[in-house]
């Protein structure tokens, strides 16, 4: 039996391209996660996990979508070998009940990892360019220089900080934060 298995990773996201891929290659039954791949409860996996039986089949799109990691992946992939379960992934045509689909499976695990690492490590390296030009991610701060002086001096003609933090469409924690009570005359 082929026991087809969906996921995205967020609620806004389609499973119907996965679905129909799942469907044209016979799949009786398809599970399906809303879930990051990340987790490792993902109770749309587990159903099809235990529906699995000896000489089954499980069919997914693409590799990603059944585990993040190399290590995690094939540590799935063993256990289903163990029970006599295949894997098939649809995209990167891999099928695990022959040798060399085991081996095109290890190596297109090792390659998603690499790929993921890559990315991860072009990330930090354009974050460290960035501070080092004086860029810094995040979202803007609300309290400006002109905002604090601006803060010092209405607290010091006797503003209230409530009326302070509304004049300057700040929160009264920000204010405080900004302008700590020890720092205000009034």
């Amino acid at each position: 039996m082929l026991i087809g298995y969906a996921r995205v990773s967020t609620q806004d996201q389609n499973l119907e391209l996965q679905f129909s891929a799942l469907n044209k290659m016979g799949c009786e039954k398809i599970y399906q996660d809303k879930i990051s791949g990340a987790k490792n409860n993902r109770p749309g996996l587990q159903q099809a996990l235990e529906e699995l039986r000896n000489g089954d089949t499980l069919v997914v799109w693409k590799l990603d979508r059944l585990g993040r990691t190399v290590k995690g992946l094939i540590d799935l992939i063993n256990q289903l070998h163990e029970k006599d379960i295949h894997f098939k992934s649809i995209t990167d045509n891999v099928d695990t009940s022959t040798p060399s689909g085991r081996f095109f499976f290890h190596m297109m695990a090792s390659l998603a990892q690499m790929e993921r690492e890559l990315t991860a490590e072009r990330t930090k390296a354009g974050l460290a360019t960035a501070k080092s030009q004086g860029r810094i991610g995040g979202r803007k701060r609300k309290m400006t220089k002109s905002k604090i002086e601006s803060a010092k001096k209405l607290l010091a003609s006797g503003m209230s900080p409530k009326d302070v933090a509304r004049n300057l469409g700040v929160s009264i924690p920000t204010l405080y934060r900004w302008v700590p009570a020890s720092e205000q005359t009034s």
